[in-house]
């Protein structure tokens, strides 16, 4: 008896908390379906922005094509989660509870699938274009950058070609004079010497006149760059700013490709090969057979140092070709929820924000389980004739009654003030099954 009392307190208190907890669900009801059903309508206005972003058309049927569609996603979330809201507290079993959570986890996926990308095109597609922008942009900067590079390494290749005519320049001198051969005058060794220097003049001139143009295109391209940063940037819509973009990029691209035609490292590499094995070999113009021979020996000795120094500048410019050319780049214009797809580790603020209104009233089907479960642990144990309320006692009462006069004669009617003045012997009520 002892042991008794103190249970029965305990199941009391659990029928209380039970009754509180019913109470505020029964509060919470009044307006849950209201605020599921905003959620459902914001999440299909901006799934209506998305959709007006992806279509090309800007027609009577594009707008009801959108509104269609996002009329469909708002009554889908809808209907979903009064599903998810009144279906998950309610099972009991860990096999059906399992059953619900699969179901809802590729609900979700569908409404991602559906909604959430759209909702993000539209709180940050803008600024995702923009993105896309600014990333060409910097691809656009380091391609002109590295063909310049090139391009200036090649035009320091004039430096290597005017060495190597110096020094046939000086060693023509010396013949001259007598100091090479031993013969002094513009003989035979002389005109070789000549030959060799000229040509490389030739060459040094015509590097020379590609330095400006090289300067001339960089500085152009620069220009190009600053108008393509100066539009992502600008205020307005982001599609006519795209349209200007991809002109510019296109310039752009031309003059990219322009100054990798501009470098003239292929051309030095030819020529440094055809330095030693074209040689216009000039008759032995010595007067006796022992001047000759010297001759003979001296042009010998100059062409094995030319074919040193032809190695040497082929060496050169094979270092100039062997840098990495720039890398292609090509603007590709983008829709808005392409771009946020494209870039969005750097909008997960706005994609966090596209994916709750759409994912927020899981929470409360999370909430609305554990608070049930809470009632029912409140009500177990306790007596059925416990968990009456005081309407469900008065409508028991009153279906007795009726039940009562159905089955007996009709009596002389009563004073309800005397009813309720006069005792009366207790009815005994059979309790009945809560639902």
């Amino acid at each position: 008896m002892d042991d008794q009392e103190p249970m029965d307190q305990a199941r009391a208190r659990g029928v209380r908390y039970a009754r509180e907890l019913e109470g505020h669900l029964t509060w919470l009801d009044t307006f849950s379906g209201t605020a599921l059903g905003v959620l459902a309508v914001a999440s299909g206005i901006y799934t209506y922005l998305g959709v007006s972003s992806l279509l090309d058309d800007n027609g009577a049927m594009a707008a009801f094509a959108a509104i269609a569609y996002s009329v469909a996603v708002s009554v889908g979330i809808f209907v979903f989660w009064s599903y998810m809201l009144r279906l998950f507290p309610a099972v009991r079993t860990a096999r059906a509870r399992v059953g619900l959570l699969g179901a809802m986890g590729l609900g979700s996926l569908a409404i991602i699938a559906m909604s959430s990308w759209l909702n993000a095109a539209a709180l940050a597609g803008s600024a995702a274009v923009e993105q896309h922008l600014a990333k060409t942009v910097q691809d656009y900067q380091g391609s002109l950058e590295r063909a310049h590079e090139i391009a200036l390494s090649a035009q320091g290749l004039e430096r290597d070609v005017a060495r190597v005519r110096q020094s046939f320049e000086d060693l023509s001198e010396q013949e001259a004079t007598g100091n090479l051969s031993g013969l002094a005058g513009r003989g035979a060794v002389f005109r070789v010497l000549r030959q060799k220097s000229a040509e490389l003049s030739g060459l040094e001139s015509q590097i020379a006149t590609q330095t400006p143009l090289v300067a001339t295109a960089f500085a152009e391209g620069n220009q190009i760059l600053s108008r393509m940063r100066a539009l992502t940037v600008e205020p307005g819509p982001v599609e006519a700013r795209s349209v200007e973009f991809s002109e510019q990029a296109v310039r752009l691209a031309g003059l990219i490709t322009q100054l990798r035609q501009l470098s003239v490292a292929s051309l030095v590499e030819r020529a440094a090969q055809d330095l030693s094995a074209s040689v216009v070999l000039p008759e032995l113009d010595g007067s006796t057979a022992e001047n000759r021979g010297a001759q003979g020996a001296t042009i010998t000795s100059v062409l094995e140092v030319l074919a040193q120094r032809a190695t040497t500048l082929e060496r050169a410019a094979q270092a100039v070709l062997a840098m990495p050319p720039p890398s292609e780049t090509t603007y590709t214009p983008i829709s808005s929820a392409d771009a946020v797809i494209l870039y969005a580790r750097n909008f997960v603020p706005s994609w966090a924000g596209a994916i709750a209104i759409d994912l927020l009233p899981a929470v409360l089907v999370f909430i609305l389980a554990i608070t049930q479960t809470a009632i029912r642990s409140g009500r177990e144990g306790a007596a059925i004739e416990d968990t009456l309320t005081l309407a469900e006692i008065r409508a028991a009462l009153v279906a007795m009654r009726d039940m009562e006069t159905a089955g007996a004669p009709a009596a002389p009617s009563r004073d309800p003030s005397r009813e309720i003045a006069e005792p009366q012997e207790p009815v005994r009520v059979t309790p009945l099954k809560s639902t």
